[in-house]
């Protein structure tokens, strides 16, 4: 695995390196050792599959909130995704600002996106598939998000919305005098 630096702490591209031949392919997705020379050491406790049926349908923003902040390592498995984490760690260089990137199964491309961002992607393909393991269990009472939409981020998704779920919908929009998330 090539792990490529973004301007974000924390934020890594990582490109599988597979094997091929005759039969297919064979690449690593996650290995312990190779993740510790980029100082990542935490346990994934959770993996989740999503699939979204129609291209244009935008998921997200999500994160939690302390003390159930979470690393999320994502990888399409299946078409292709618009990915977008914002950084919403006070203090950060780059807060409020995002890293988008497209994932597809093509590229065997992975994001690993640290505690404090906000996450969310649009489908760029009609059922496209995601792959993304947590280092905390899904805990409600601290789940939070932005709305996909917020005019303060300025992301621009590359297709048209087609849906959106109504609780997206109804995410809160960030304010002119939001302090961020202390870690």
């Amino acid at each position: 695995m090539d792990f490529i630096k973004t301007p974000f702490a924390g934020l890594f591209l990582i490109q599988a390196k597979p094997i091929k031949d005759d039969r297919g392919l064979f690449g690593r997705t996650f290995c312990k050792k190779e993740f510790a020379e980029i100082n990542f050491t935490k346990d994934f406790v959770q993996f989740n599959h999503s699939l979204t049926l129609k291209k244009g349908t935008v998921r997200g923003l999500h994160f939690q909130l302390p003390p159930y902040s979470e690393t999320k390592l994502i990888r399409c498995v299946q078409g292709k995704i618009y990915d977008t984490a914002v950084d919403l760690r006070k203090n950060s260089p780059t807060f409020l600002q995002h890293f988008d990137t497209e994932l597809s199964a093509e590229s065997m491309m992975s994001i690993l996106i640290p505690e404090g961002f906000a996450h969310g992607y649009q489908t760029l393909e009609d059922n496209s598939a995601f792959i993304y393991h947590h280092t905390q269990f899904y805990t409600p009472g601290s789940e939070s998000g932005i709305r996909y939409d917020d005019p303060l981020l300025k992301i621009k998704w590359p297709l048209p919305i087609v849906n959106v779920s109504e609780k997206d919908k109804s995410q809160n929009l960030l304010e002119t005098n939001f302090k961020g998330i202390e870690l």
